[in-house]
Formats: C-alpha cells, sequence, structure tokens
C-alpha cells in the first residue's frame, strides 16, 4: 500500500506568501502613520514576531496535514522556506517604495541616519560620513541580498526550534 506523503512545498509557499503580506500589511501601515523611518527595537522585533507566527503556523499546519507527523529536517526546510519567501515579498514592497511610492526614501532615511551617528560619535566626520554613504552605496545590493538571507536563517532557526518540540516521527514497524 502506497502512502500520499505531504509536501512541504506546499506549506512553505502558502505561509510564506501570507507572512510576506502580512509584513507588507504592516509596512504599509507603518507609512501611512509617517512610522517608515523608524528603525527601533520594538518595530523590527513586530517584523520578526510576524515571520516567526508564520513560520510556526505553516509548520504545525503540515504536521496536522501529515498525520501528526513531523521531523526536524521537514521544520527546517518550510522554516527556511517561508523566511525566504516571506523576505522575498517584503523586499519588493521595499523597492517599490523607495522607488516608486517615495523616491527620496533613500536620502530621507541617510540623513535621519546622519544625525543619530553624528549624535552617537561626536568625533565622526562629514568625510568619514560621506564615505560610508558610498561604501553603503556601492554595496546595496549586497546588503538587500544579506537581507534574505538573514530572514532564510532567522526562519530556519525558528523551524529548528518548532521541530523540537512538535517533532513525531513515523515507527520504523
Amino acid at each position: 500500500m502506497e502512502e500520499n506523503e505531504v509536501k512541504t512545498k506546499k506549506f512553505t509557499v502558502q505561509y510564506g506568501l501570507l507572512g510576506g503580506l502580512v509584513g507588507v500589511v504592516f509596512g504599509i501601515m507603518l507609512f501611512s502613520m509617517d512610522l517608515h523611518y523608524d528603525r527601533s527595537a520594538a518595530i523590527q522585533g513586530i517584523q520578526f514576531g510576524i515571520l516567526g507566527v508564520f513560520v510556526v503556523i505553516g509548520i504545525l499546519q503540515f504536521k496536522k496535514a501529515n498525520g501528526s507527523y513531523l521531523t526536524i529536517k521537514q521544520a527546517l526546510k518550510i522554516g527556511a522556506g517561508i523566511g525566504l519567501i516571506a523576505a522575498l515579498i517584503g523586499t519588493v514592497y521595499f523597492l517599490i517604495l523607495s522607488n516608486v511610492i517615495e523616491p527620496d526614501y533613500l536620502e530621507k532615511a541617510g540623513e535621519i541616519s546622519k544625525v543619530q551617528a553624528f549624535e552617537d560619535n561626536p568625533r565622526l566626520t562629514q568625510e568619514q560620513w560621506d564615505q560610508g554613504m558610498e561604501i553603503q552605496k556601492k554595496f546595496f545590493p549586497i546588503l538587500l541580498a544579506i537581507g534574505l538571507i538573514m530572514s532564510a536563517l532567522f526562519g530556519l532557526v525558528i523551524g529548528l526550534i518548532t521541530g523540537l518540540i512538535a517533532k513525531k516521527d513515523k515507527a520504523s514497524y
């Protein structure tokens, strides 16, 4: 008798898309409240919390659909995949925000960062700041890619934790 094995891909895509869309809604909410420049720990925590919730829900829904069975490998795949898909959607939203909705977003964000940087480090010179900004502009695509990797790793870690807690292997007999 052949069993129909539930595939992780369905849950990865479904909950990655949902997590990404909820993240975009949160981003739009921040934009509408003029808080989209705020990079506080609270806002970043909420953003990671949104992703974490969808990773956990995706893994638990997979387990439920899979006859209550879950391996750590499956949880890791789902977690990393959800993190990556949600981050891709968030990156597309960011690019639309910073290039279409508010084309001067990066300049404004840079000015806000500049004020904070000079307050935090009074020895910082304008020349040092300008050099740092030039380097940042050159490596901007790499920074976006690092953001994708970080989200996938965050999903992987949440997937590992969830997998360790919810793991249930099929009997080998």
